[in-house]
Parts: C-alpha cells; sequence; structure tokens
C-alpha cells in the first residue's frame, strides 16, 4: 500500500496543477498549450483532482485504482513558498502528504530531491486548474498533464479539450476519476511527500515492474 501511495503522489504530486480558465475557444495545438499567467492568489485553496495523463511508471495503474484526490495549497511566511497538503484514497484507504514548493512568475517549482517545473494552460471552465509537469530524476526524464476543480466536476468540453491537449503532447489517453466517491477528511496525519516520491523515482527496478503494470492495467480497464 505505500508503493501505491507513493505512485499516487506521483500521479498527482506534488501538483502538477493549475490554470485559471478561459471561455474562448480554442483548437490548434499552439493556442492548447500555449502557458497562461496566474497569480499567488488564484492558485490558493483546494482543488480537486479530476484527471489526467502522465509517463511516470506506476501512475496509470494508481490512477485506475484511485477513488479520491484533492491538494491544498496555503500561504507560508516566505512569500515565493507554498505549503502543498495533498490527499489520496486508494479503494477506501487515504493517505496524505506535506511539502513546500516555490511559486513564483506563474512557474511552480521543485528544485531538490528532484528537479519539477510546472507551467499553466488554458481550460474551458473558470474554476479548473489545469498544467503541464515536467520531472527530472537522475537521467530520467518525466512528464504529467492533470487537471483540478474546485467542485468534483467538470463540463464534458473541458474533458475533451483535455484529451485534445494529451494528442498535442503525444501523451496517452486521459484517464478520469469518477466523481461520486466521499474525499478523504482533513485529519490525517501527512508523511512527508518529497522524500516519498523521491524514493519511487530513483528505485529503477520498481520502475521497470510499475511499466509493465500500467500495460496491465491499461488492458483490462478498457
Amino acid at each position: 500500500m505505500k508503493m501505491c501511495a507513493a505512485a499516487a503522489a506521483a500521479v498527482v504530486v506534488l501538483l502538477s496543477l493549475f490554470s485559471v480558465g478561459l471561455s474562448a475557444p480554442l483548437t490548434s495545438c499552439e493556442s492548447l498549450l500555449k502557458p497562461i499567467t496566474i497569480t499567488r492568489e488564484e492558485i490558493l485553496g483546494r482543488w480537486m483532482y479530476i484527471g489526467g495523463s502522465s509517463n511516470i511508471p506506476g501512475s496509470r495503474s494508481v490512477a485506475h485504482l484511485m477513488t479520491s484526490v484533492w491538494v491544498d495549497l496555503s500561504a507560508t511566511s516566505q512569500e515565493n513558498v507554498l505549503s502543498l497538503l495533498q490527499s489520496q484514497k486508494i479503494y477506501g484507504d487515504c493517505s496524505s502528504f506535506l511539502y513546500n514548493v516555490t511559486f513564483q512568475n506563474s512557474v511552480m517549482l521543485i528544485e531538490e530531491p528532484f528537479f519539477l517545473k510546472e507551467v499553466y494552460l488554458p481550460t474551458e471552465c473558470p474554476d479548473c486548474l489545469l498544467a503541464i509537469e515536467d520531472i527530472v530524476s537522475g537521467t530520467d526524464n518525466f512528464r504529467s498533464l492533470l487537471l483540478f476543480s474546485r467542485s468534483k466536476s467538470v463540463p464534458p468540453a473541458m474533458i475533451e479539450m483535455l484529451k485534445r491537449q494529451a494528442v498535442c503532447l503525444q501523451m496517452p489517453s486521459p484517464i478520469i476519476m469518477k466523481t461520486d466517491e466521499e474525499p478523504c477528511r482533513d485529519d490525517i496525519t501527512p508523511e512527508e511527500g518529497l522524500d516519498t516520491l523521491n524514493k519511487l523515482l530513483e528505485s529503477k527496478m520498481g520502475l521497470r515492474v510499475a511499466r509493465v503494470l500500467d500495460s496491465l492495467f491499461d488492458y483490462f480497464w478498457n
């Protein structure tokens, strides 16, 4: 279960997350993937994970098993540092992670123990957040496209837009969460999230096994 929880952190991580919604129709890959500006005030608060795509090994397996995920971003005493609390439920079992991230000039960064850069993309709903996230761990490079919302669900048009963005990025088809699951409570004692995720990313054998599991889950789920 710890491996599942760690992989869950990879899915959502750290937040691969956010973008303020735009209502204008967007069709071309250039416009769909053009980064937008988002302020510190706009990104603060709680966001429900809606769905996304990632090539982090194990992420698709865990995405099929997860039933609820939320993240909560809050200010710290440092202007450019935010505290991120992430909670996920896997078949009724809840776990949570806590870590700090740097947020400045519409970019979220983690520099240690691995590198993560997150920029924000257009959406079609005003309460949605979307990000493309690049992670570097040693010689490995990963990418995630993740959608969040203030509410448990988003309009169908947003899901279709997310799928088009995944195609533009040549990423696997997004996995969308079910929206009827009760989220985890706030009173779970969180683990240190970055160390947990880093151990997963550095496990070469674990990554190979995770890739096989991803293929099996996608085959049987579809």
